[in-house]
């Protein structure tokens, strides 16, 4: 199989816990990868730190992306090599249209291709183009503009944290769409997710738990991780909740 990003020995150290414990993975290219496992294993950690975002750069081990560590790479330069990251909860920005903001990282600007992404997700050009994305949108539209947006960018590496969060079937079942758009473009995906019908989906999947790998192998394999769970442990990661309290402070 070919490499397209690989961690390696990654530690990361946030408010004096560690969250990533010498995890290493390889990620296939051209494949539709899951992340899963409980709260505060470092899923959603992960994917920042392949994202470059502030708070998540100063790790120990390396980040080999196509043959090359971007270790130190800015999160523009990532993006502009093919690594886009679509939210948890997809952001809002009043007084931008949809089209302004798809056609902002698109390879291809052009009505049609603008209107092609948009009906690739299941939403009305007519309906949305001309819309801001603001509050006046729901959680799933919203979603789903971002991921029309993901799609014109043409990425090479998308990642998607809980792409399934706040969203009804049909935005889901439109997320699904996506993803098959996703593999004929020949992008690699990595998926962050608790839910099953979402891991189906993916090809290959990796469980973590404590900032580590601790099982891998076909969907089948590790879907049984939502029959047994984790069993208990005194290594904990800390949950999200629990980092905000660590860096916000009292």
């Amino acid at each position: 199989m070919n490499t397209i990003l690989a961690l390696r020995d990654i530690v990361l150290t946030l408010g004096g816990k560690r969250i990533l414990d010498g995890l290493t993975i390889d990620f296939w290219q051209g494949h539709i990868h899951a992340l899963i496992g409980p709260n505060g294993a470092g899923k959603s950690t992960t994917a920042n730190l392949i994202m470059g975002l502030a708070g998540y750069r100063n790790f120990q081990g390396d980040l080999i992306y196509q043959g090359e560590s971007i270790a130190d790479w800015s999160i523009d330069r990532r993006a502009r090599a093919g690594i886009t990251l679509a939210w948890q909860e997809p952001a809002r920005f009043e007084g931008l249209s949809v089209r302004r903001f798809i056609q902002a990282g698109a390879k291809d600007r052009g009505e049609a291709r603008t209107r092609e992404v948009l009906e690739d997700v299941g939403l009305d050009p007519d309906r949305y183009l001309d819309r801001a994305v603001d509050r006046t949108l729901s959680g799933g539209e919203r979603k789903r503009i971002e991921l029309a947006g993901i799609l014109a960018m043409e990425p090479k590496l998308v990642l998607m944290d809980e792409p399934d969060s706040g969203i009804d079937v049909e935005a889901l079942e439109c997320i699904f769409g996506a993803l098959r758009f996703f593999k004929q473009q020949g992008a690699t995906v990595i998926m962050i997710t608790h839910s099953l019908a979402v891991l189906r989906r993916a090809e290959h999947a990796f469980l973590i738990c404590s900032g580590k790998v601790v099982n891998k192998g076909s969907v089948e394999k590790i879907s049984q991780y939502f029959e047994q769970k984790c069993h208990s442990c005194d290594d904990r990661t800390p949950t999200l909740a629990e980092l905000e309290d660590i860096r916000v402070g009292p």
